[in-house]
């Protein structure tokens, strides 16, 4: 590719105006790319609304948790009392 620096005001021109045809010919799928990722998103959004409203309607439907168990004590692990020898005199 040449140089810009080197290039006379007339391959300058046209140069510019090839870009410019080249992004105007982009544009419809540039359009088409944006209308499908907005989309795309637009369905994440509901989804994860979706989500929401249905874990808030699970803990609304949930019976109250019991308070009772929560307290109950803890059994004892089994272990053996360790006692000091004695010492005979």
């Amino acid at each position: 590719m040449e140089n810009p620096e080197n290039l006379s005001p007339e391959e300058l021109a046209a140069r510019k105006e090839d870009m410019l045809t080249f992004y105007k010919e982009s544009m419809p799928y540039l359009e088409a790319q944006f209308q499908y990722e907005k989309m795309l998103s637009e369905i994440d959004e509901m989804r994860l609304k979706r989500t929401q409203i249905q874990m808030t309607y699970a803990q609304m439907m949930a019976p109250p948790e019991e308070e009772g168990l929560m307290d109950e004590p803890q059994p004892e692990p089994k272990t053996k009392k360790r006692t000091l020898k004695k010492q005979e005199a």
